[in-house]
Order: structure tokens, then C-alpha cells, then sequence
């Protein structure tokens, strides 16, 4: 069978990414370009400036990462592309670059779920075994989905309120944890013990998540003990949220586990770059007789190498789009 080539552009937010991804699971070339420290002066990524930056950056990533290759876009089978969800003008800068290089280069446009793509970044030096549970968690998203194959999914559960990558965002705000949020709890965790006793979120045999309330209880327990005067443990106090939010994963990954025999679990999504999170679901896997299989940390964030694994089955199943694709802000996975 002929090996197949994709170019994939991924600009859902505020990485420039482009790849070039061999046969789904091979990345020949990659460059990942972050507005990250533009964006920390502000707090928090500002779609206007981000999608202008992309603007500015996404014929240079394409130069360079066709330069690692030692390719020409005329040697690639399709070009793919992030359609959603994700910052409406950021997707629509990488969409039109798509549809330029397909139109020019006559080449296939492949569209894909930018959350399908992070579940096929374990596809990446990786052979997806069927069927697999998968943990999505990100800033936007926590889902628990059941894969019986390539674009087979079953929605066991979602959040129903914040998304887990939110509350740590919000929580590392409250904290003075400058911005990306995450990466600050977790490394002031590691300084701190889980001395907080904090509430436990969905308590029940659902697949379903919750974080609003805890970062509720967080917000009024910082604001409490402030007007009192008393000092915050804030280690300590990242440490005990850190533990009750990944408490909830592990939790729910155990029960989907047991009540459904699955064998594989993957987890996705940016918070999966986060080492108490790998371990306590290595954890669970284990405890369940699993396979636990999670991407390198390079895929774990937006990129686009995730999304030419996950154009590669559409490619073989001819799913193209046609020149009217749109960008579209919210989407799921099922």
C-alpha cells in the first residue's frame, strides 16, 4: 500500500502549528509556534490578537516545517485542518490557508474535530487498540468516551459545568498564579501537602464530572480567611485542589473500567501533559489490568501533528470537504 502524506494545520487557538504526518502515525516534520508569553501580559489569550499573530506566522511554519521535511507541498497526498471548536478567528486563518493550498496544489482538504484530534495524538508512533476508553481533558472539555473503532464513539459522560483545565485556570487566578494556570498549580503543588479538606465533586455512579463547586469553595475559602486576616497555605492549598480534581478523573475512569471490561485507556487533551494526573490514572489502569497509553508531551498540547493522525482515516474512507468550510466555535466529540 502506498504510504500516504498529510499536511496538517492546527490553529484553534494560540499555537501556529503545522505537520506533515505519514500513514496517521508517522510525523515526517513538525513546528508549533505559541503566543503563550504574548498572551501571559494579559492574563489570558485575547482571540483578536491571537488570530492576527497567526496571521503574521502561518506561511513561515509552513516554510519551516516543509524545510525539516525536505518536502514540497506538491509531494503531500491531502492537507487537513482544525475546524473546531476553538477561537472563531484563529480556525478561520487556518482553514483558509487550507483551502488555498488544496485549491492551488489540487490536493483533497480533510476537516477535523479538533477534540477527535487530541484522542488520535495517541495514534502518533502508536497503533490505537479497539476498544479503548478515553479520558478528554482540557480547558474546555472532560469527557469520558468509549472508541470501538476509528470514528466509532459512545459519550459515556462530560462535565457539567467546568471543564477540569478551567477550574485549574481559575483556581491558579485565585492563587496569583500568573498565567498559563495549570503548569503553576502543579508545580506549587508539589511544595504543598493536601491539608485542605475540600468537597467532592459528583459523588455518584455517573460518568459525569463536576468543578464548578469546587473552585466555588476555593474562591470563598481564599476570600474568607483574607478578610480575617489569616494567612493562606497557598502550597498547600494547590496541593489539596490538585488532589480532589484528579480524585473525580481517576474515580470515574475506575467505574467506566469495571462496568464495561474495556482494557485500553488513553487520555487526551492538554491537561494530560500533567505528571500527578499520568500517575494517578497509571494507577487505575493498572488496578484494572489495563493498558495505559498517553502521547508525549510535544502532542499532548495543540498541535498539528494530532490532527494529520486524525485526518488519515478520513482520508482512507475519502471524507473530504468542499470549499465551504466554515469555522465553528463549539463542538463535542460525539
Amino acid at each position: 500500500m502506498k504510504d500516504i502524506y498529510i499536511l496538517a494545520i492546527e490553529t484553534s487557538c494560540d499555537e501556529t502549528s503545522i505537520a506533515i504526518v505519514k500513514n496517521g502515525s508517522e510525523v515526517v516534520a513538525i513546528t508549533i509556534l505559541t503566543q503563550m508569553d504574548t498572551h501571559a501580559e494579559f492574563g489570558g489569550v485575547v482571540p483578536e490578537i491571537a488570530s492576527r499573530m497567526h496571521t503574521e506566522n502561518i506561511t513561515m511554519v509552513l516554510e519551516e516545517t516543509l524545510n525539516k521535511a525536505g518536502m514540497q507541498v506538491s509531494d503531500v497526498d491531502a492537507i487537513a485542518v482544525t475546524y473546531k471548536p476553538g477561537l472563531l478567528g484563529s480556525l478561520l486563518v487556518g482553514i483558509e490557508f487550507a483551502k488555498v493550498l488544496s485549491y492551488v496544489y489540487n490536493k483533497p482538504l480533510i476537516k477535523v474535530n479538533h477534540l477527535i484530534g487530541h484522542i488520535y495524538a495517541n495514534a502518533v508512533n502508536n497503533k490505537l487498540e479497539f476498544p479503548l476508553l478515553a479520558l478528554v481533558v482540557s480547558g474546555g472539555h472532560t469527557e469520558l468516551v468509549v472508541m470501538k473503532d476509528d470514528y466509532d464513539f459512545e459519550l459515556l459522560g462530560s462535565t457539567l459545568d467546568d471543564a477540569i483545565g478551567e477550574a485549574y485556570d481559575k483556581v491558579a487566578r485565585i492563587l496569583s498564579i500568573p498565567y498559563p494556570g495549570g503548569p503553576g498549580i502543579e508545580k506549587l503543588a508539589l511544595e504543598g501537602n493536601p491539608s485542605y479538606d475540600l468537597p467532592k465533586p459528583v459523588l455518584d455512579n455517573t460518568y459525569n464530572f463536576s468543578y464548578s463547586g469546587l473552585k466555588s469553595y476555593i474562591i470563598n475559602l481564599v476570600h474568607n480567611e483574607t478578610q480575617r486576616g489569616n494567612e493562606i497555605r497557598r502550597a498547600d492549598l494547590a496541593a489539596s485542589f490538585q488532589v480532589t480534581a484528579v480524585d473525580e478523573l481517576s474515580r470515574k475512569v475506575d467505574l467506566a473500567l469495571k462496568n464495561t471490561g474495556i482494557k485500553n485507556v488513553i487520555v487526551a487533551g492538554g491537561v494530560s501533559t500533567n505528571k500527578y494526573l499520568r500517575g494517578e490514572i497509571k494507577k487505575v489502569a493498572d488496578a484494572n489490568d489495563a493498558k495505559l497509553t498517553i502521547p508525549d508531551f510535544i502532542y499532548c498540547t495543540d498541535n498539528a501533528a494530532m490532527i494529520g493522525a486524525a485526518a488519515y482515516p478520513l482520508y482512507l474512507k475519502h471524507d473530504f470537504a468542499d470549499y465551504s468550510l466554515n469555522a465553528e466555535s463549539s463542538a463535542n466529540i460525539c
